[in-house]
């Protein structure tokens, strides 16, 4: 269940070059699992931009994004004060009881955000995870710092070497000899679909798609299962590793 709601903007800073963290304050009943979305009207634009919770606690919600283009723009100037329409507590998250002992939290670029929240959670049950995100360079790393502050144990991995792992995250995982038993991962579809075949370790993935209503009436960002289509902003945007057809 979904609720639509006016948030308020406290803080909306730069992280990086290109991320910034927005806090808004506001209603978060809705937001019930690691993982799930909102939709935030941005004025004079006439789709929404789904953003992942990167955290949340009673009154306030917690979002990492990316300035890709002239919606996320126009979030990255907005103010302290500055009221929003947003859609909350879409999609189905992340499995936060799932049976694990030792889990791994695997995020690519911006896609580390969902799982800072996962992270806690986790850490709340007594299971202790370990976190490893890849960015392409050292100007993209992001979020690192947040896990450390957990007290989980953090790798990073980058394409060009400048930081941590030369490589990807399966590179870490090779390279550490790291030993987990299910894996939870979020970032751009090729990393997700070669973790999903190269990983013997039972996981669930959050897919990334392009979205119209967030809320599952336009069926425009479907993906095959292996019961069917599905539509990526209700029924997921969190699938069992299993369950997915890659094409």
């Amino acid at each position: 269940m979904y609720k639509r709601d006016k948030y308020r903007v406290v803080s909306n800073q730069p992280l990086t070059a290109k991320t910034m963290l927005m806090v808004l304050e506001g209603d978060t009943q809705y937001i019930t699992t690691a993982g799930q979305f909102v939709n935030i009207a941005v004025e004079g634009k006439f789709l929404r931009r789904p953003i992942s919770v990167c955290d949340y606690d009673e009154r306030s919600i917690t979002l990492l994004y990316d300035v890709v283009g002239e919606g996320t723009a126009a979030m990255s100037r907005m103010e302290v004060g500055t009221e929003l329409d947003l859609l909350t507590g879409l999609g189905n998250g992340f499995s936060e009881s799932a049976e694990c002992h030792r889990p791994a939290l695997l995020g690519g670029g911006i896609g580390c955000a969902p799982l800072l929240n996962l992270a806690k959670k986790l850490l709340a049950r007594g299971v202790k995870p370990v976190v490893i995100l890849g960015f392409n360079g050292a100007g993209d790393v992001v979020a690192a710092d947040m896990f450390e502050s957990l007290g989980v144990e953090t790798y990073v991995a980058t394409v060009d070497g400048s930081v941590g792992t030369k490589g990807f995250v399966t590179d870490v995982i090779r390279e550490k000899g790291l030993e987990c038993d299910y894996f939870y991962a979020c970032g751009p579809m090729p990393m997700l679909r070669a973790l999903c075949g190269s990983l013997e370790w039972r996981g669930e993935v959050s897919l990334d798609e392009r979205m119209a209503c967030g809320f599952g009436v336009c069926m425009c960002c479907s993906v095959e299962t292996k019961s069917g289509a599905k539509r990526i902003c209700k029924e997921g945007p969190v699938f069992l590793k299993e369950d997915l057809i890659w094409k």
